[in-house]
């Protein structure tokens, strides 16, 4: 009597290497569409926290009857209208900041990112705040059209 051995049962190497190749191009693909979405949730950090600032500096305007700051850092005084002034995220080309640029010192938006101020009473902007940066976002729009 022969005896036979079992079949053995696995994966062949072909087949192995196709599985690595498709899990190659997967994450080639995967990999930047990931990288995308941690800039877009950067920017959309940013969009939120220039909205609590304008919200804040609307509240000021309120209680102070139609006066700005003259420095926007006044809204965290106690706490009372901010805790912190919240960090611009301009991913790609500034670090994250949270200082605020005043326009009578910059006299013009400097492009160095963080915030930017209109402090300047004459001008039609006064009391708008800026995110301090010419680039684009992902959309295309320029970051001081918010």
């Amino acid at each position: 009597m022969t005896k036979t051995r079992p079949a053995r049962r696995g994966f062949t190497l072909i087949e192995l290497m196709i599985v690595v190749a498709i899990i190659g191009i997967l994450a080639a693909i995967a990999i930047p569409k990931f990288a995308d979405l941690l800039r877009k949730s950067k920017e959309g950090a940013t969009k939120g926290n220039i909205g609590a600032i304008r919200s804040a500096l609307s509240i000021y305007y309120g209680d102070m009857e139609g006066q700005f700051p003259s420095d926007p850092v006044s809204l965290t005084v106690n706490g009372m209208y901010l805790a912190v002034i919240p960090t611009a995220k301009a991913p790609d080309y500034h670090n994250d900041s949270s200082v605020i640029g005043l326009a009578s010192i910059l006299l013009n938006f400097t492009d160095a990112g963080g915030w930017g101020y209109m402090d300047i009473p004459s001008n039609p902007s006064y009391g708008n705040i800026y995110i301090n940066c010419t680039h684009t976002d992902t959309k295309g729009s320029l970051w001081t059209n918010y």
